[in-house]
């Protein structure tokens, strides 16, 4: 029997609901519904316990067991790790499940780190936040990005194998913010605003990199990067600062601290990856099934 294709994949949140969910798609099976259902139920379930919402009815070790059932075609297993938060406290993560997709068997392995398992050759496929490719390995150019086919054009051959293939649609987008008297009569919150912007930027502090990637050193000449301050909300900083770029689905909690909502500079979602140097025709396969939604367009990697 030929081995199922191993598939890197987030351990939690959002992200895996996106793959379980193209996945189910793809193979359109009750099956693979009824998987990305228990997942996200239960790891639903296991961050209102680690965040205090919910008591559990028993110990961490004891749910564990009662979830995981190794062996049984189409059951995920789930791990322990220890959580950020305050006191570390343990948590219940996604770990693996084995599903037939179409005829192909995948082997769905949780990484803390899917991108990162990909650079190193130990997965030919993964999904991961197309953030940490542009934080990682996209080049900073004097002109910016604006969308995941340009993400490809950006990567150096020599510094990884790894390209993206397809985002998954959970999107939401780093946009732009600013306090309306910030912005002369008429003029649009929007990319040559930046240019001709010169002051203070406020970001968040792991997107440094990205928000040079995005808008281009030309544009961020001039300009100032500055971070919100300890627990401060990011749209309140925004609103100190007067201009920033932040994170938004709808904006409507930037407009509740008086921003006006700008261009939408890049998606930040869930995307399908590959690592070019490890493909043979059962990954070809399995990454064909994945693109193969019609509201999703394939990048050329």
């Amino acid at each position: 029997m030929t081995d199922p294709v191993p598939i890197a994949v987030p351990r939690k949140g959002r992200p895996l609901e996106a793959v379980l969910e193209r996945i189910a798609a793809a193979g359109q099976h009750e099956a693979l519904d009824r998987l990305a259902d228990r997942v996200s139920n239960t790891l639903r379930y296991e961050k209102a316990i680690t965040k205090g919402r919910l008591a559990g009815d028993s110990g961490p070790y004891q749910r564990l067991a009662e979830y995981s059932e190794p062996g049984e075609p189409n059951e995920p297993e789930f791990t322990l790790m220890r959580d950020d938060r305050k006191g570390k406290p343990r948590r219940i993560v996604f770990d693996s499940a084995t599903v037939d997709l179409g005829g192909v068997k995948l082997k769905l392995v949780g990484r803390e780190e899917p991108f990162r398992a990909l650079r190193t050759h130990e997965f030919a496929l993964g999904f991961d936040s197309a953030d940490l490719v542009l934080e990682e390995v996209v080049g900073i150019e004097s002109t910016g990005i604006d969308d995941l086919a340009a993400v490809n054009d950006r990567i150096d051959p020599l510094d990884t194998d790894v390209r993206v293939v397809s985002g998954l649609g959970d999107t939401v987008y780093h946009t732009l913010m600013a306090r309306p008297e910030v912005l002369p009569p008429g003029a649009e919150l929007d990319r040559a605003f930046v240019a001709e912007y010169r002051g203070k930027l406020c970001i968040s502090p792991r997107y440094e990199r990205l928000v040079n990637a995005i808008l281009g050193t030309d544009a961020l000449a001039g300009i100032e990067f500055v971070y919100p301050s300890g627990d401060e909300p990011e749209e309140a900083a925004i609103a100190r600062v007067d201009l920033g770029v932040y994170l938004t689905v709808t904006g409507s909690t930037a407009r509740e601290h008086g921003l006006v909502v700008g261009e939408h500079l890049f998606p930040s979602e869930t995307v399908l990856m590959s690592n070019v140097a490890e493909d043979t025709p059962a990954v070809e396969t399995v990454r064909e099934l994945l693109v193969s939604e019609r509201r999703n367009s394939k990048i050329t990697v």
